[in-house]
């Protein structure tokens, strides 16, 4: 029987995260737990995040799940999830600048206020923050994670950060509200998306499917 460990670090939605894995992977089990041992020994691991950076990045480093993360995405697959995917960037602006975990290169920028919509039809509109609510993936990469995932398809996000698509080498997902952002970046072992994918109804319960059946790089 294949693991799924969900890091419990005290910041994530982990009670949703954990059910929508249980109900695309019946005979898998299913761990939510900070226990670095049964970490270790998982097949698949979930970094999921809420809230602000500096907040988690601090928990992630006083229980060593920074060093964890980077050890076991090495030889097995790796989900990061909202702020879960931001924690993984080189650092984010948030907080006044907070290092994080740098498994990618990619720096986490505010939206700003007074966010407007740059070009189209709806050049000029003030656009809410947070980015809260549907909005339409477009699939940068061939990957494992979209199999059976129309390009374009809705996905629910819920942020003030984003990571940077343009220039981003490990682009996996692109996402416009205002400006193009990541909303999802893959390399080797990880993947991370910025939307939420237990949140995503059909789309995201087929992305965590194909999560547990990936077998990484």
């Amino acid at each position: 029987m294949k693991t799924v460990a969900i890091i419990d670090y005290g910041m994530g939605n982990l009670h949703s995260v954990s059910k929508a894995v249980e109900h695309v992977a019946p005979d898998t089990r299913v761990l939510v737990t900070d226990d670095a041992a049964l970490i270790r020994e998982a097949d698949r691991v979930i970094l999921p995040g809420v809230g602000a950076i500096r907040d988690c990045m601090a928990e992630i480093r006083r229980l060593g799940v920074d060093e964890l993360v980077k050890d076991v995405s090495r030889d097995r697959p790796l989900l990061g999830i909202c702020v879960g995917m931001q924690a993984l960037m080189s650092r984010s602006e948030e907080n006044g600048g907070v290092d994080c975990i740098n498994l990618f290169p990619a720096e986490v920028r505010y939206f700003g206020e007074g966010l407007t919509e740059r070009s189209g039809p709806h050049a000029g509109e003030r656009l809410k923050v947070p980015h809260m609510g549907w909005n339409e993936v477009y699939q940068t990469q061939d990957h494992p994670l979209w199999h059976n995932i129309p390009d374009g398809e809705r996905f629910y996000f819920v942020h003030s950060f984003y990571a940077e698509a343009e220039h981003n080498p490990d682009l996996a997902g692109r996402t416009h509200y205002g400006v193009d952002l990541a909303a999802a970046v893959a390399r080797d072992n990880i993947f991370a998306a910025q939307f939420h994918p237990e949140k995503s109804h059909n789309a995201g319960l087929q992305l965590l499917k194909n999560f547990v059946n990936w077998t990484g790089a």
